[in-house]
């Protein structure tokens, strides 16, 4: 196992940002931040404060020679995806690792038609309340980096890589024995709770506490159930209540990033959410009423942003 020293970061995010300081805690040559010359210039004006603590990242422009990484980690929005791949290229070796951290099913794909499925491990982030305003980011859960192979019943060389780097910097992690599985469980949770926080400019608070809130959540989540079932992905009811639990956990403040783009009137994943379930429901013949509608809401408050 080749042990991974040099980590390069596309996003610096709520989420991106929040694993930048883990990472520059523990080795503060460890980590560079990939961006354009125009960000570089605004992160670097007043650092990025990260529950308080202000950070000097390292900055890399992607035009900039370096020398490969032993990590890349992408931590963008999915209709930012094309451009961090044009920004990475530079900077992809042989023995490269490609970690994204992106919403969605669909990610891991893209990149791996670019660069080969080889540099490519899935991963999701999970049970995170991080909320980014300017330069400013806090969250009082870090939350969990799932990855791994397809399957996990013995880690791959890049696996413990990869897991060997968590464990020094002290970053949650979970390797699941069934990958993908663990993907779609994240998707049918960000159809619902971003979805339906957007729309009712809800932070997680009113989750925990509002009844309807939940039943609407579990409305959109239960289209995506019955699409998973249809071709033979195992989730179920239980997975829902499993999210519910972890809801329970998070600051009631805290808030989705879709409800973070609305509030900014930044564009939303709208479509890798209700968009994706809509496709595939037209795909394998389900109905997808609550999906349906909720694409066609977050489509309007994007269209009526001043």
């Amino acid at each position: 196992m080749k042990k991974i020293q040099k980590v390069y970061l596309s996003g610096l995010g709520a989420i991106g940002s929040s694993y930048a300081g883990k990472l520059h805690d523990m080795d503060p040559d460890s980590i560079r931040i990939i961006a354009d010359r125009e960000r570089i210039e605004r992160y670097t004006k007043n650092g990025i404060a990260i529950n308080g603590k202000v950070y000097n990242f390292q900055y890399l422009a992607p035009e900039e020679d370096a020398a490969p990484a032993d990590l890349i980690i992408i931590a963008v929005k999915q209709h930012h995806l094309e451009q961090a791949i044009k920004d990475i290229s530079n900077f992809i070796g042989d023995d490269t690792i490609i970690l994204s951290l992106l919403n969605g099913i669909s990610s891991e794909e893209i990149l791996g038609r670019t660069f080969g499925m080889e540099k490519i491990l899935y991963s999701f982030c999970v049970s995170t309340d991080s909320v980014r305003i300017g330069t400013q980011v806090k969250y009082s859960v870090l939350g969990t980096i799932v990855f791994g192979e397809k399957t996990n019943k013995e880690y791959s060389q890049k696996v413990l890589a990869v897991k060997d780097l968590f464990d020094r910097a002290q970053i949650p992690y979970s390797i699941p024995e069934d990958m993908i599985r663990e993907q779609w469980w994240k998707f049918m949770m960000n159809v619902g709770l971003n979805q339906v926080s957007a729309i009712l400019r809800a932070p997680y608070g009113v989750f925990q506490k509002v009844k309807e809130a939940r039943e609407l959540m579990e409305m959109a989540c239960n289209e995506v159930i019955d699409i998973a079932t249809k071709i033979g992905i195992n989730l179920t009811r239980d997975d829902i209540d499993k999210y519910f639990k972890i809801i329970d956990t998070l600051s009631p403040n805290g808030k989705t990033s879709m409800l973070q783009d609305v509030e900014a009137h930044r564009k939303t994943e709208v479509e890798i959410f209700a968009g994706t379930v809509i496709e595939l429901g037209q795909k394998y013949g389900i109905l997808t009423p609550v999906n349906n509608m909720l694409y066609k809401m977050i489509r309007a408050m994007e269209q009526a942003y001043n």
